[in-house]
């Protein structure tokens, strides 16, 4: 008897965790956001939800399957994936975070990562990159360029976005320089660098993006040999867990395919 209420306990918990989750992965929907990590948490929920819900026939299921030969060895591979999985994303974790906190040891040259624009003004996200940008550019005189393009549901370039705002609060014309073609963040950087070369500067830079976005924005940087450090905007609580997964699989093919 004491087993089945804590059996029931520990479904009642997981159903609840993973209900919690889902709410996380489906907040962005309703502001308009929806990518990868938005999809791919919330099968992930779901699954573990059902599996909670549905714990008894699932169980039984297994078990038969289990006793199959096939089966035995697709489910051995399929929990030796799930092992490794989970260490993938625990690890990237880690080097996400320490790279979000790769503070600039020495003035470098200010690279703004592009974000939307909403009826010609920045998007929230992009505002809080431009007001971390802001403070940093109104204590250290070096050049910035911004990038980004436009996209089809954009009145104005990213990049021009962004030379407005910076201009609006205090941040001189002469020191900004525009990539107002790139439309990832993998042209950002390369036009970004092409702006660096053209202007003979040393290829150290200081790139303002999101937390979760620092380690695959670093790891572009790197690849085209470009020295980093990193300040980091806020983003907003409940849309964490759905960037998070999104740069999971985006830093999963930058390692694979570089």
């Amino acid at each position: 008897m004491m087993f089945e209420i804590s059996a029931l306990w520990i479904r009642l918990l997981g159903t609840s965790v993973f209900l919690a989750a889902l709410l996380f992965f489906i907040c962005p929907f309703f502001v308009g956001i929806h990518h990868a990590g938005c999809y791919a948490g919330s099968v992930i929920c779901i699954l573990g939800i059902l599996f909670f819900v549905a714990n008894a026939q699932i169980s039984s299921l297994l078990q038969s399957i289990w006793k199959t030969e096939f089966g035995h060895f697709a489910l051995c591979l399929i929990m030796g994936l799930m092992i490794l999985g989970i260490i993938g994303a625990i690890s990237l974790s880690i080097a996400m975070i320490q790279a979000a906190n790769d503070q600039p040891k020495e003035e470098n040259i200010v690279v703004i990562l592009g974000c939307k624009v909403r009826n010609g003004a920045p998007s929230l996200m992009l505002q809080r990159r431009l007001d971390a940008a802001v403070a940093y550019l109104q204590q250290h005189d070096v050049p910035v360029i911004v990038c980004g393009g436009q996209g089809a549901d954009e009145s104005i370039s990213e990049a021009q976005c962004m030379q407005e705002y910076l201009i609006a609060h205090g941040i001189a014309e002469n020191r900004i320089y525009q990539d107002a073609i790139s439309a990832s963040t993998l042209e950002n950087l390369e036009n970004a660098k092409e702006i660096i070369e053209q202007q003979e500067w040393l290829p150290e830079i200081t790139i303002i993006t999101d937390g979760y976005h620092q380690f695959r924005a670093a790891l572009i940087a790197h690849n085209l040999k470009l020295k980093t450090s990193a300040i980091s905007a806020k983003t907003s609580w409940y849309l964490v867990p759905s960037y998070w997964v999104r740069e999971w699989i985006g830093n999963c093919y930058q390692l694979v395919f570089g």
